[in-house]
């Protein structure tokens, strides 16, 4: 029977300091396509959780991770992390455009820093593609070869978003995408989400619980680094089978 979860994560530890966890025996299982949800306070892990599954923690040697995080049956932790990273893109809470590249050159540096050579003709074909998925095409096909900074701050995370997506990942981390983002541009990145599932497994953290309800199909509710509940989004916000979960949507939107 083929495994109908695209990752895995078992027992997963990660500690910033000997004895101090930010995250905690979490252990989830997440189905491809849909898009899930990691709620919780302020430095309940769900960052770190994104950072771990990205493998970004390993840039930091006091950082330690243990456990199993497995993409279609394969431990990430065995793999090479360049390779991990085309797999799993990760978008960040504010844009994070290169500021020596043009907004051409920044839509391809997937594949510079991933050494994968392309043709010239092969660069448009994968610009073009990921500009239209994302709904920017129209809007800056004329200034592909100008500063991205001349672009309004939900263009620039859109753009983000189509640079990863560029790289065909399996999944998208998204941690709080949309929290310097005005109210239409956070629209805009809600809507995309919907169509890009179709395509990508998407695996969002955000401190916005209506943005939550919204958009998941799954959400995960962190306390203290450790994972309280984890359930189909409806089911966790109108009937949370821990207390916990509850007194914390209650106190976030009572």
């Amino acid at each position: 029977m083929k495994n109908e979860y695209i990752l895995e994560l078992k027992n997963l530890n990660v500690s910033y300091s000997p004895g101090k966890y930010a995250v905690k025996k979490l252990s989830a299982a997440i189905k491809s396509n849909h898009v899930i949800s990691v709620i919780g306070l302020p430095q309940s892990g769900k960052s770190t959780l994104l950072r771990s599954i990205n493998r970004l923690h390993e840039l930091y040697p006091n950082i330690k991770i243990s456990g199993e995080i497995l993409l279609k049956g394969k431990n990430i932790m065995d793999l090479n992390p360049i390779e991990v990273r085309k797999k799993i893109g990760m978008i960040f809470s504010s844009p994070n455009l290169f500021p020596n590249m043009n907004i051409y050159n920044n839509l391809i540096s997937g594949f510079q820093f991933g050494r994968i050579s392309l043709s010239k003709k092969e660069k448009d074909i994968i610009v073009e593609k990921s500009l239209t998925e994302t709904g920017l095409w129209d809007e800056i096909k004329d200034i592909l070869h100008g500063r991205y900074d001349i672009l309004s701050t939900g263009q620039q995370q859109v753009l983000c978003i189509a640079r990863s997506i560029a790289l065909h990942p399996e999944i998208v981390l998204m941690d709080d995408p949309t929290f310097t983002l005005d109210s239409q541009s956070s629209d805009r990145i809600e809507t995309l989400l919907h169509q890009l599932k179709e395509k990508h497994t998407i695996i969002i953290a955000t401190q916005n619980l209506s943005q939550a309800a919204r958009i998941s199909d799954y959400t995960m509710y962190l306390e203290a680094g450790e994972m309280i509940e984890y359930d189909v989004t409806s089911k966790l916000f109108w009937t949370p089978k821990d207390s916990r979960t509850e007194k914390y949507i209650t106190s976030q939107t009572g």
